[in-house]
């Protein structure tokens, strides 16, 4: 299944009545112009920033709809940090500072720090090794005029939005990709999306609610939601992921009294590279999903940490593979269009991260939502996590702003792409020579590091004494014993209580072993599949 087309339009639909019209989006090229007419950013130790000090112009957009009536008693109960919030007046000229317990950096113990970093386009692990660019970052370069963040301001405290100059970046970068419809978007950094996740079900949810997900999902969003009280619930899928239909149905007909519940109102879907099933939302499934949120007033979580996974076309085992694209212009129409990018409400939390296309030990990702939806996250962020790593936030912004920049950023997207592409067609080219194919059967992805594996369990030979779990944990044991592992499909259900399984299905990456490995490794699972199935 090839990744779906992009799809460009300058006018969105608001009702059948009504539209708007998009101004043009910020493009690679403009970063550079529209920094230069702003000037030099200046922001210092715990220096109060927003994604607006960074943004386009947004006349013409209307500003989101308001969330209160969805907010937790915990998240309406949060005040701002009394200390964090007099970090805006650091910058008064004059003034000296008794108040916040922000220590000198001469009493931090690392004057600086070093990264080798590949120099695009050479972003193989040999060429960077042999021409890669060694980026320094001292305590002082601000002051010493080499830069606009060093050491001083990296290693002491920040503020729940994070660092100045990493949203510098990863606002442009959303204006970039997504250019949101409505003119009070934000950006805040985040220390990944597993804890951006924990801040979302406590600003959204109280305990015994229900939200809804792909009928399987992202184990441990499941797993973050269990100890606060949340449920999931999860809607049927197809090659493209969640029905909207079925989303449509399940709402309409909810029943509070038999449910024992107030009516779902947050969705939670990963659309590009689904984990666990690899399934890719194209953007009429996308539009779709988002109409029917709007008919019930539904709240989107937009958990998209392959969204930059998203794959060139399969061919086959033997066909010739589809070329890159030409220009980070051909990259970035290639991409599905994302929710955010559709959301007149301002109804969307879009996650992002770098765990996935960078290092998962960076732990630094963002969320662009709502200006309301932000200032709440960002008071949970003040009393929790705070910001993340700044070290991490060194790093990134040394390669991706100083020396990549957006363009460059592109084109390790597109190597990244074209990497995965690969990786997928191996283990593709494995499952169709080792896997018997009268018991297995898949959809090759189109995007993400999974390949959702579907076993036909009625033709066990035990099938009408054992249940589907029961042979699952059969097949898993047999597996193991061969020398391979593979994720139990049952790992990932969205529903703890309820869920009957009606189809048995295991999960492969092609993100973790070297090609000759992954060849291997399909060839034991087969094997282990003929030796329990007899065949």
């Amino acid at each position: 299944m090839a990744p779906p087309s992009a799809i460009s339009y300058d006018i969105e639909a608001v009702t059948d009545t009504e539209a708007i019209v998009l101004p043009n989006p910020l493009t690679v090229n403009g970063v550079a112009s529209r920094r230069s007419k702003v000037g030099k950013l200046v922001a210092g130790t715990a220096a109060y920033t927003s994604s607006d000090f960074f943004k386009s112009s947004t006349a013409g957009k209307p500003k989101a709809k308001r969330w209160d009536h969805y907010f937790s008693i915990e998240s309406k109960s949060r005040q701002p940090s009394s200390l964090k919030g007099a970090a805006r007046y650091l910058n008064t000229p004059g003034l000296i500072s008794l108040g916040g317990g922000l220590p000198l950096a001469e009493n931090f113990p690392i004057e600086e720090i070093s990264v080798k970093v590949p120099t695009p386009p050479h972003f193989k692990e040999k060429e960077a090794i042999e021409t890669g660019t060694t980026l320094s970052a001292g305590k002082y370069d601000v002051s010493e005029g080499k830069s606009v963040y060093d050491l001083s301001i990296a290693l002491n405290y920040c503020l729940g939005t994070g660092a100045a100059q990493m949203l510098r970046w990863v606002t442009e970068h959303t204006e970039i990709v997504c250019n949101p419809p409505y003119a009070d978007w934000q950006c805040s950094l985040t220390v990944g999306s597993t804890s951006a996740l924990d801040h979302a079900f406590r600003m959204l949810c109280e305990r015994g609610d229900y939200i809804l997900a792909e009928e399987y999902t992202f184990s441990s969003a499941v797993e973050t939601g269990l100890p606060l009280g949340v449920k999931f619930i999860g809607l049927k899928m197809d090659d493209q992921g969640l029905i909207p239909e079925a989303m449509d149905a399940l709402l309409s007909d909810w029943d509070v009294v038999a449910r024992g519940a107030r009516k779902p109102f947050v969705l939670y879907t990963v659309p590009s590279g689904q984990n666990p099933t690899g399934a890719t939302q194209g953007g009429a499934r996308r539009r779709a999903i988002y109409k029917v949120a709007q008919k019930h007033d539904v709240y989107i979580l937009e958990d998209e940490p392959y969204y930059f996974l998203q794959m060139q076309p399969y061919t086959g085992p033997s066909a010739p593979s589809v070329p890159p694209p030409s220009s980070n212009e051909e990259f970035l129409r290639s991409l599905v269009p994302t929710f955010l990018s559709m959301d007149i409400d301002g109804r969307v939390m879009r996650l992002d991260s770098f765990s996935k296309v960078i290092a998962p030990g960076t732990r630094v990702g963002w969320i662009t939502a709502s200006e309301q939806i932000i200032e709440r996250f960002v008071r949970a962020n003040e009393v929790s996590v705070q910001n993340p790593s700044g070290i991490s936030q060194m790093v990134l912004f040394k390669m991706l702003d100083e020396h990549w920049g957006h363009g460059g950023y592109l084109q390790w997207l597109i190597n990244l792409r074209m990497e995965y592409t690969s990786r997928r067609d191996i283990l593709l080219a494995a499952c169709e020579k080792y896997l018997p194919r009268e018991l297995v059967s898949w959809n090759p992805p189109a995007a993400g590091m999974f390949l959702w594996l579907k076993v036909d369990w009625r033709k066990h030979p035990a099938a009408k004494t054992k249940s589907i779990l029961e042979i699952e944990e059969e097949v898993f044991l047999a597996a193991v014993e061969q020398g391979v592992l593979v994720s139990r499909g049952s790992w990932f259900t969205a529903d703890r209580e309820n869920f009957v399984p009606t189809e048995l299905f295991f999960r492969a990456t092609f993100a973790a072993a070297s090609a000759d490995k992954m060849s291997e490794a399909t060839a034991r699972f087969g094997i282990a599949l003929r030796d329990i199935f007899g065949h």
